[in-house]
């Protein structure tokens, strides 16, 4: 679609000192990112300002599905705040913290957060603490109240709660259940492996005989 000096996009008559001021605004805004390449945040927002400025005269349905489907996370924000919270698992993890490393308001981070994780930042350290607690369950000898301490629960009933609540089952019964499980595993490949080693020295047996008669046929 050709657009001329005097003509928005869309039919819509303009001016062209007003054509040529916002195209000189969407300019400035480029070149304003240029300048703040060394500032990751304020160069993303900029170049998104500008582009949806350039949208919504290019196509303005298209800017209001755009608009609609953000709202979340940059991708480097999800990747910090979820890295902060698997580093402080262990302790309190306030969303102010949280808000803080992205510069967001409360408000605003719990909105983004949500849409971009699924489920509010405590549901979230929630999950993240029960998953740590199955991984500790089946991987040491901890007793359940070591790991409710170590993955920041405040003790055994507040892991066993969450726990039950997340799986459907106890941690104690879940641990039982998934340990029976590994071991059937392992004592299906030690009876495999034993009944290789059984095969492989009849095979070595066999084969000694037949070398045997035959030098004595010989």
């Amino acid at each position: 679609m050709d657009v001329y000096v005097g003509e928005a996009p869309g039919g819509s008559q303009v001016g062209a000192t007003q054509w040529h001021e916002w195209v000189h605004h969407v300019i400035a805004l480029l070149d304003a990112a240029v300048c703040q390449l060394d500032h990751e945040q304020a160069v993303h927002g900029t170049i998104l300002k500008a582009a949806s400025l350039l949208r919504k005269q290019i196509d303005p349905k298209a800017a209001g599905a755009a608009a609609d489907r953000r709202g979340g996370l940059r991708a480097w924000q999800a990747r910090k705040v979820r890295a902060y919270i698997d580093n402080h698992i262990s302790g309190p993890v306030p969303v102010a913290d949280l808000c803080a490393l992205v510069q967001l308001s409360e408000a605003h981070f719990s909105r983004a957060f949500r849409r971009t994780f699924g489920k509010s930042p405590h549901a979230f350290v929630i999950s993240r603490r029960v998953e740590l607690a199955a991984q500790y369950m089946l991987q040491t000898e901890a007793p359940l109240s070591d790991i409710a301490l170590q993955c920041g629960f405040t003790d055994q009933p507040h892991l066993c709660k969450h726990f039950r609540q997340t799986t459907g089952h106890t941690p104690a019964a879940w641990r039982r259940a998934h340990r029976t499980e590994d071991d059937g595993d392992r004592n299906r490949s030690l009876g495999n492996l034993l009944e290789e080693r059984v095969q492989t020295e009849r095979f070595l047996r066999d084969s000694h005989g037949s070398l045997e008669r035959s030098s004595a046929s010989a």
